[in-house]
């Protein structure tokens, strides 16, 4: 028999034919707990344990769940990740599943014996896996400037920029504009070596603050705003204040923005 967790993308429909498993995710719990129907479809979700791990599931056809519209996609979603945040309550600590994770076989075992049998055959990555995320909660952390405001106060604050402006002043004008490229040039400069300066500096603070940091790519956010850091972090939910205080006094530095978001179950880090 092979047991396979496959990541899939199965109609919002009765369960007629439920020979699947589909997984939010795992938790610590030896023994079966029943959350109610709350799973997507109106499932009833409920925990599969062995030994001390427990898989969150609900009996399904072992096909995914799929749809053609976008607020159909979204209301699977949602209700997945509902059903994700309930776990997380209720047992303190989960491993959570991607969206539309199935666990199946091909040899006419029920459901549950299959994801025993999962368990079994995982046991060991998933406690590894599940003891690096105990007593901890994901954040989202984005840093960014605003651009306009920084060039400003460079051109305050280098001397060499001050002299390009002081120069074109005193230039005829198509003279002038080609020191105006200069000075334009000057000062992109400067932002992207004071750019690469504040990523390291951040990075710095922050990461003593947190036990496991992820660097996201980057997102554009509006003209007048540049993101220069997206983290995604795991920490230990009694240290979030400290962060957060961190956060803040960069977001009080002039010209600068932050976006904390969170506590949120460790899907970066599962």
């Amino acid at each position: 028999m092979s047991v396979s967790a496959t990541a899939l993308t199965q109609t919002a429909t009765t369960e007629v034919c439920a020979d699947g498993a589909y997984l939010y995710g795992v938790v610590y719990s030896h023994e079966e707990t029943r959350l109610g129907n709350i799973g997507i479809a109106g499932n009833e979700v409920y925990t599969i344990p062995y030994e001390n791990l427990a898989a969150v599931i609900h009996r399904c056809p072992a096909k995914p769940y799929n749809a053609e519209d976008k607020p159909t996609v979204e209301t699977l979603v949602m209700t997945h990740q509902q059903v994700i945040d309930a776990a997380w309550e209720r047992f303190g600590d989960i491993l959570p599943s991607g969206f539309n994770v199935i666990i199946k076989d091909d040899g006419g075992w029920a459901p549950e014996d299959i994801v025993r049998r999962w368990l079994k055959k995982d046991f060991s990555a998933l406690q590894q896996k599940l003891a690096k995320v105990k007593g901890k909660a994901e954040y989202g952390i984005q840093i960014g400037w605003e651009p306009h405001v920084i060039a400003q106060e460079i051109a305050r604050n280098d001397e060499e920029i001050r002299r390009l402006e002081e120069e074109i002043k005193l230039k005829p004008r198509g003279a002038g504009y080609f020191f105006k490229g200069k000075l334009e040039k000057a000062i992109q400069g400067r932002m992207e070596t004071l750019a690469d300066r504040h990523f390291k500096d951040f990075f710095q603070r922050i990461k003593p603050l947190v036990t496991g940091l992820l660097v996201e790519k980057t997102k554009n956010i509006a003209s007048d705003k540049q993101m220069l850091l997206n983290f995604s972090c795991l920490v230990e939910k009694d240290k979030y204040r400290e962060l957060g205080a961190e956060l803040e006094t960069i977001d009080n530095m002039s010209g600068f923005w932050v976006r904390y978001t969170g506590p949120w179950p460790p899907y970066s880090f599962a």
